[in-house]
């Protein structure tokens, strides 16, 4: 997908986060994007009779680290949105594809292909209950919707959409040297009891982490303080890689083995209250020799 490629962006309110609509060169499909709130403005859109693909998306409840996600298709798509604003509360915008070479079977292949890629990536929760069959198109057919298929990948992130991409590392930190001991090269995260030994124990990762971009490549190591009523740093792990996790600029930390327990761990103490409310940042060589959470920051 690193071909380059130019598109048009029309804004018609004057909103850039409101309704967006967007055309390639060299291309006969066009893309809407949408707030829920603006479709009664943008309904009565004429290419939206046509056949297309459509993808819903929000977050089902305010706990979910992940947006949910809706992948589906209509002979005429504006039909099917307007059932989708009365019976699916959960998505809050759209997006919509449809092309005047596209017919019905074309476009439950390209459901089919955009459910299996996002099933893949696993950066959503899919909404649909079922995986769509792959339907019978000809070989050139499907040459032709795998061309689809690629500008909507690369048009979707533009619009804010990143649950079909596949998370790709976005630092290596075994692969960085440490330029001096006092450097920050350690995230300390608060873990709940049940993510701390279901996730941090049982999947040698932890993830929907926030991360200063300068960090990035600076972290060689994470330690979980478990909150109350443990209230301190027991486990430490060499990080392996870092992936973004979900839409919200969040990442993802796979360990290289089995996290630590701490010889000695590390309490609370007479830190200030809230100070473990989210991440922080320290120093291993720091973090070994540390008797209380105030030695850390």
């Amino acid at each position: 997908m690193s071909d380059p490629f130019t598109i048009r962006i029309f804004v018609p309110e004057g909103d850039p986060e409101g309704i967006r609509i967007i055309d390639r060169l060299n291309s006969t499909g066009t893309f809407f994007a949408f707030p829920r709130a603006k479709w009664a403005q943008m309904r009565n859109h004429e290419k939206l009779n046509q056949a297309g693909i459509y993808i819903l998306n929000g977050y089902a409840n305010p706990d979910d680290e992940l947006p949910t996600i809706y992948v589906g298709q209509a002979d005429v798509v504006k039909n099917r949105i307007e059932q989708h604003t009365r019976n699916k509360d959960f998505w809050d915008k759209g997006v919509v594809f449809v092309s005047s070479n596209m017919n019905v079977t074309y476009a439950k292949w390209l459901e089919y292909a955009l459910v299996k890629q996002a099933s893949e990536a696993g950066r959503s929760i899919l909404e649909n209950g079922n995986n769509p069959q792959e339907p019978n198109i000809s070989e050139s057919e499907k040459a032709d919707m795998q061309v689809f298929l690629k500008e909507i990948y690369q048009t979707l992130p533009l619009v804010g959409l990143s649950a079909f991409e596949i998370p790709k590392t976005v630092a290596k930190p075994e692969t960085v040297r440490q330029e001096h001991a006092s450097d920050r090269d350690t995230i300390v995260v608060p873990a709940q009891e049940d993510g701390f030994k279901r996730v941090f124990l049982g999947e040698n990762a932890w993830w929907s982490v926030r991360i200063s971009g300068g960090m990035l490549d600076k972290i060689r190591y994470i330690a979980a303080y478990q909150v109350a009523p443990i209230k301190a740093i027991t486990h430490i792990a060499q990080v392996n890689r870092i992936e973004p996790y979900g839409e919200e600029g969040k990442y993802k930390l796979i360990f290289t083995e089995p996290a630590r327990r701490l010889d000695n761990p590390i309490p609370f103490g007479n830190a200030p209250q809230g100070m473990m409310q989210g991440p922080k940042y320290t120093n291993f060589e720091k973090l070994k020799k540390a008797k209380q959470l105030t030695d850390l920051f």
